[in-house]
């Protein structure tokens, strides 16, 4: 099942999402659901707010970046924490699903150290580096109600300010299923 990818302004976009367990309803279904949906939306990642469940749950799949190392990588996360960025800072243009024709340099650390959850319950503690750092970086800041215009400068911030508000009323151009918080149930 595709859902509808949550358009900025949702306050979903914004909470500090919550922990699942094992029990949780139906969740190799989702996972399945959120990869489909990301494959249709042409995304590397997905978090779970993305989709309005304010849960503890992101993918990833690299495959997009055919020359970069992260090509092979395809991971699910589940209650991740990051318990570590290290490493210089590194600019690189950023985007996101729910923030549609909205791109912005972003500065992350290039390491991280992460705690998780992978699909069969498995608890992971891993090192990332590279652009595999930044895309799980950038699907943690969701979880964590951050979203990646929240890390650009607030001059940049007020330079795309209209563009965010038309965003909100579904004033953008896309080619998959969107929902936008002002104007309410309709889906584009």
């Amino acid at each position: 099942m595709i859902y509808p990818i949550i358009a900025y302004g949702d306050p979903v976009l914004k909470k500090k999402a919550l922990d699942i367990d094992k029990k949780y309803p139906k969740l190799k279904e989702l996972i399945d659901d959120m990869f489909e949906t990301m494959y249709d939306s042409s995304g590397v990642g997905l978090a779970a707010p993305q989709i309005g469940l304010s849960i503890r749950l992101f993918i990833i799949d690299g495959s997009p970046f055919e020359e970069d190392p992260v090509k092979d990588f395809k991971e699910v996360f589940i209650n991740a924490v990051i318990k570590e960025e290290t490493g210089v800072l590194w600019k690189f243009n950023e985007g996101c699903l729910s923030i549609p024709s909205v791109r912005e340099d972003v500065q992350r650390k290039k390491e991280l150290y992460i705690e998780y959850y992978d699909a069969d319950w498995k608890h992971q503690k891993k090192t990332f580096d590279g652009m595999a750092a930044r895309i799980i970086q950038h699907e943690y800041d969701h979880i964590e109600g951050i979203l990646f215009t929240d890390r650009i400068s607030p001059l940049r911030q007020r330079l795309i300010k209209n563009k965010l508000n038309n965003i909100s009323h579904g004033i953008v151009d896309v080619d998959y299923k969107m929902k936008f918080p002002i104007k309410g149930k309709g889906l584009k």
